[in-house]
This record gives structure tokens, sequence and C-alpha cells, in this order.
């Protein structure tokens, strides 16, 4: 049964990189990863709710390898907390969604990410965030991922690589 109070519980959000996180470097035009904008970003929005943030990696999802994925899905099943987020790359989040999906943990898991990296002002980062952080809260256990203010089933969604949106599979 599904605890009614369960929004009143620590969430805890797993940082792995991604667009999300990227800085750009304005000498070379690169973009760069320093270090997790996430506080920032939550202040920013001026959330109340109660988290506990811990970086895994930087990476770009392209170059994350099983290990990485499985590190993640080690983090998550001995996480205390019923309810995660994970900031993730979107090139190749489906790939960890579904890996932690095959495990069915009895949690909420949530996976967001960006398009636009936060740092450039412009990003759907920060509604995507916010929209993780609530759906996290209100789903059964399950492994979603949640994009555009939309939230998908871990093993019914993809990216669609031309238009950038991530789609339902039916």
């Amino acid at each position: 049964m599904m605890n009614p109070w369960k929004y009143f519980e620590m969430i805890k959000i797993f940082v792995t990189g991604g667009t999300f996180d990227k800085d750009y470097d304005e000498k070379n035009g690169r973009l760069y990863f320093k270090k997790t904008h996430m506080n920032e970003i939550l202040a920013l929005g001026r959330s109340k709710v109660e988290v506990g943030i811990e970086t895994l990696m930087m990476l770009d999802s392209l170059d994350m390898k099983e290990k990485d994925r499985q590190l993640i899905l080690k983090k998550c099943a001995a996480a205390n907390e019923e309810q995660i987020v994970i900031t993730h790359g979107t090139d190749t989040m489906t790939n960890t969604a579904k890996v932690l999906g095959a495990k069915r943990l009895k949690k909420t898991i949530v996976i967001t990410g960006a398009m636009i990296p936060y740092k450039f002002g412009t990003s759907d980062g920060l509604f995507n965030i916010a929209s993780a952080l609530a759906y996290v809260q209100t789903m059964p256990h399950g492994v979603y991922i949640a994009m555009n203010g939309r939230v998908f089933l871990h093993n019914k969604v993809i990216k669609n690589r031309e238009t950038g949106i991530f789609e339902e599979i039916k």
C-alpha cells in the first residue's frame, strides 16, 4: 500500500552529469563539467522539498559505460530513500532507465535531464527537475523518465533524435 504521507520523506538526488550540468568555456567555445548546479537550481526555484544531493559522476551520457550504470543501480538499491531523482544526459537515459527498471526496486525513481545547459539561462532543466520532483512524490514504485512536463514508464519511452522530444512507445 502506498504511503499517503510519502511526500514528506526526503528525496535523494543522484547527479550523473549530462547537459544539465555543463558549463561553457568562453575561451575555446567548448562545454565542460566543473561541478553540479543542483543546489543553485533548487534555490532559484525556491524549492522547499527536503533533498539529499550526491554527485556520482560528471559524464556526458554518450561516454557512460555499463560500469557507470551499475554504479547508479548500486547507489539506488542502497539508498535509504524510497524516492530518487537522477539527473542524466538525454542521449542514453533510456538505457539507464532500462537497467534500473529490470531490478524492480521497491522505490520510485525518476530520471530527468536537459537539452540546454542550465548555465545558458534558457535551459529546460529547471522545468524538468521541478517536474521530476513532483512526479517522484506522486507516482507509484517504478522507474520513470520525466521530460518536458511528461512522465514515461522506463520501458515505454524513446528519444526522437530528429525532434529531440521524448515520446511514448505504444
